[in-house]
């Protein structure tokens, strides 16, 4: 009985980091997408005002 409940606990122990490491992934995803969306946001304007302006001399 001792072997199934160390076997059991390791088990779920297993389970419980594979979960804890998912929330971790999506949370670092979340983040990056963040990052990103702040940046073009930023940046978008300064980028459409140069590329206007290639397009113009062009």
């Amino acid at each position: 009985m001792k072997l199934y409940t160390r076997i059991q606990a390791r088990i779920n122990s297993l389970q419980n980091e594979e979960g804890a490491t998912a929330v971790e992934y999506g949370l670092i995803v979340s983040l990056i997408a963040i990052f990103i969306i702040g940046a073009l946001t930023f940046l978008g304007g300064a980028l459409d005002g140069l590329f206007r302006d290639i397009g113009g001399r062009l």
